[in-house]
């Protein structure tokens, strides 16, 4: 797998799009949320977020209360965007340490969520999304914060960097040795290269 950590190019005009999100028009905050929301509920998911979709839908109603803010490229403007979601994140993580959480019981230990949709279908987003959690809990959480953000959410070294407040040599570090120790697990499992 290459990561070249661009992320996925803006269609169509940034700067005019920019301009009409911090006028507060809907269409080009849908443009913004329909560019970067899945990548923000994919990293918020990789995290362990409690609600990863909804979290999103936070960090963009975050960014479109301050867009007005912003000065910047389509290239800032991500990094701007994986830092309002990092804070989230941590903030969310701050309120969940303080706050009793009830967990309904059938006796099996497992605990009782309710149905989201097709049985079928979360069954097999909840394989994904476990197996993803297994690997990335053979890593530090320092190693798992980088390789999200460059890997799901498809950041340069440079504004991983920015977001996580490390230098570029010590996020390359980590990058580095967490992938290694992801490929590690992997060939012991028997998994091809």
């Amino acid at each position: 797998m290459t990561v070249t950590g661009s992320g996925p190019e803006f269609r169509g005009d940034f700067p005019s799009t920019l301009e009409a999100a911090q006028t507060g028009e809907a269409w080009a905050m849908r443009a913004m949320f329909d560019w970067l929301g899945a990548p923000v509920a994919g990293f918020l998911r990789s995290r362990g977020a409690h609600d990863p979709d909804g979290s999103a839908n936070e960090v963009f109603l975050r960014v479109f209360r301050t867009v007005h803010t912003f000065r910047g490229d389509a290239y800032q403007f991500r990094t701007w965007v994986f830092t309002i979601t990092r804070n989230l994140l941590i903030d969310e993580r701050r309120r969940a340490s303080r706050r009793v959480e009830l967990v309904f019981d059938d006796g099996s230990g497992r605990s009782l969520a309710e149905p989201t949709g097709d049985a079928e279908d979360d069954a097999l987003a909840r394989l994904g999304d476990d197996r993803v959690g297994e690997l990335l809990a053979l890593l530090s959480p320092e190693q798992r914060e980088v390789i999200a953000l460059r890997v799901i959410a498809d950041l340069s070294f440079d504004q991983v960097a920015a977001i996580t407040g490390r230098g570029y040599e010590a996020v390359k570090a980590l990058h580095r040795r967490g992938i290694s120790a992801l490929a590690r697990a992997l060939e012991r499992e028997g998994v091809p290269r």
